[in-house]
C-alpha cells in the first residue's frame, strides 16, 4: 500500500519537475529542483527518485542533495506533504499492494543491544575503536556507542526483510527517551556505504531526536543536525533529520539551532529560515569558517571551549538572525 501511495504522489509532482522521465517502475529522472541542475546544459537531468526496499528516496548527482520522498515532497509543496503523511500512515488504508513488512514495536528497552559490544569494550586496535578515536569523540561516550559487524542482520531482527543479502558493519548510535527507554537506533557507515546514516525506529510515534535522556530542559539547549556533533556541545540534542517539536518542554527563546555550515544547500537554508520564523535562536556561521560541522572543527584541532566560544559569538535571534542569514546564504 505504501508503494502505491508513493507512486501516486510522485505522479502528482511530475508536472512540477522539469524533464521528468520514468526509467522503470521505481526509477524516475528529472532536473534537480534544489540546485537547478547543470548550468551548462538544460538537457542534463541528474536528479532521481528511486526505491530502496519499500521506500522511495531522492538523490541529485549534481549538488549531492539526498532525502527521503516525504522531505522531497515537503520541499516542493508543504501542503501536499501534509496530505501525503496522512494518507501514507493512516490506519485502515485500502488494500492496495501490501508493504514488504508491517512493523510493530517488537523490542523494548536495551535488549536489542545485548549482543553488541560498546566502543569502550573493544580493543584499541579494533577498526571501529580507531574510527571513533580518530573523530575525537569524547571518551565518556564510548560506552554509549556500539559496534555491529552485520548491521543489516540487526535491522532485519526488528524489521524483517528490510535488508538484502549485502551487509556491512556500522557504528550503532542508540536513541533513548527522557525515561532512558530505547526507541530507535542509527547505523553510521564507516566507509562510503549509502545511505551514510540509517535510522530504525522502534516506536513510530516518537520523534527521531537524539540525546533526550541527557539534556536538562531547565537550562538553555542546543540542537545539532547529527548525533555525533551533539557530543561536543553541552546540553545538546540532535534532530537527526526530524522537524523537532519541543511541546511544553522549553520556551523557544531558550533553544539554539546549529546547522551544518552549508550556505549553498537550499534545504538547510530553508530550515534555517523556518527556525528564525519560529523565534528560535540560530547559529549563523562566520564567512571565514571553512569547516562543515562541529566534528570537523574538533578534528581540525579546535577545543570544545573554542567551539563553544564560536557558537556563542555567532548566535542570533529574530531580526538580527534574519539579517545575518540573508548575508550568509549562497542560494
Amino acid at each position: 500500500m505504501s508503494s502505491y501511495i508513493d507512486l501516486k504522489y510522485i505522479s502528482n509532482l511530475k508536472s512540477r519537475l522539469s524533464q521528468f522521465k520514468q526509467k522503470n517502475d521505481y526509477l524516475f529522472n528529472f532536473r534537480c529542483p534544489h540546485c537547478g541542475d547543470s548550468k551548462k546544459s538544460k538537457l542534463k537531468s541528474r536528479a532521481y527518485l528511486y526505491r530502496v526496499k519499500n521506500d522511495m528516496f531522492f538523490k541529485c548527482h549534481n549538488c549531492g542533495m539526498g532525502q527521503n520522498l516525504a522531505n522531497f515532497i515537503k520541499f516542493i509543496d508543504p501542503s501536499m506533504y501534509s496530505e501525503y503523511l496522512l494518507e501514507r500512515y493512516k490506519k485502515g488504508a485500502p488494500a492496495t499492494p501490501k508493504p514488504q513488512f508491517d512493523f510493530k514495536p517488537a523490542f523494548e528497552d536495551r535488549t536489542i543491544l545485548n549482543d553488541l559490544k560498546s566502543i569502550k569494550q573493544l580493543d584499541d586496535e579494533h577498526p571501529a575503536k580507531q574510527y571513533v578515536v580518530g573523530r575525537k569523540i569524547p571518551s565518556e561516550f564510548y560506552d554509549k556507542l556500539y559496534f555491529c559487524d552485520k548491521f543489516g542482520a540487526l535491522v532485519n531482527k526488528v524489521k524483517p526483510k528490510t535488508y538484502g543479502d549485502k551487509d556491512h558493519p556500522r557504528l550503532v548510535i542508540p536513541f533513548y527517551d527522557t525515561t532512558g527507554k530505547l526507541f530507535a537506533f542509527q547505523g553510521r557507515a564507516f566507509g562510503k556505504e549509502q545511505p551514510k546514516y540509517l535510522t530504525v525506529k522502534l516506536d513510530e510515534n516518537k520523534q527521531k531526536v537524539y540525546g533526550l535522556e541527557r539534556v536538562n530542559f531547565q537550562r538553555p539547549i542546543f540542537i545539532t543536525e547529527g548525533p555525533l556533533d551533539s557530543l561536543f556541545v553541552d546540553n545538546c540534542l540532535a534532530a537527526a533529520g526530524a522537524d523537532l517539536i519541543l511541546k511544553n518542554k522549553i520556551s523557544n527563546d531558550q533553544v539554539t539551532y546549529i546547522f551544518d555550515n552549508e550556505p549553498r544547500n537550499k534545504e538547510i537554508v530553508k530550515r534555517m529560515y523556518d527556525v528564525v520564523e519560529k523565534d528560535y535562536n540560530l547559529v549563523v556561521w562566520p564567512d571565514d569558517l571553512r569547516h562543515k560541522d562541529i566534528n570537523d572543527m574538533i578534528m581540525a584541532g579546535l577545543t570544545k571551549t573554542e567551539v563553544s566560544d564560536i557558537l556563542n559569538k555567532n548566535t542570533y535571534s529574530k531580526l538580527s538572525a534574519l539579517t545575518k542569514l540573508n548575508d550568509y546564504k549562497k542560494v
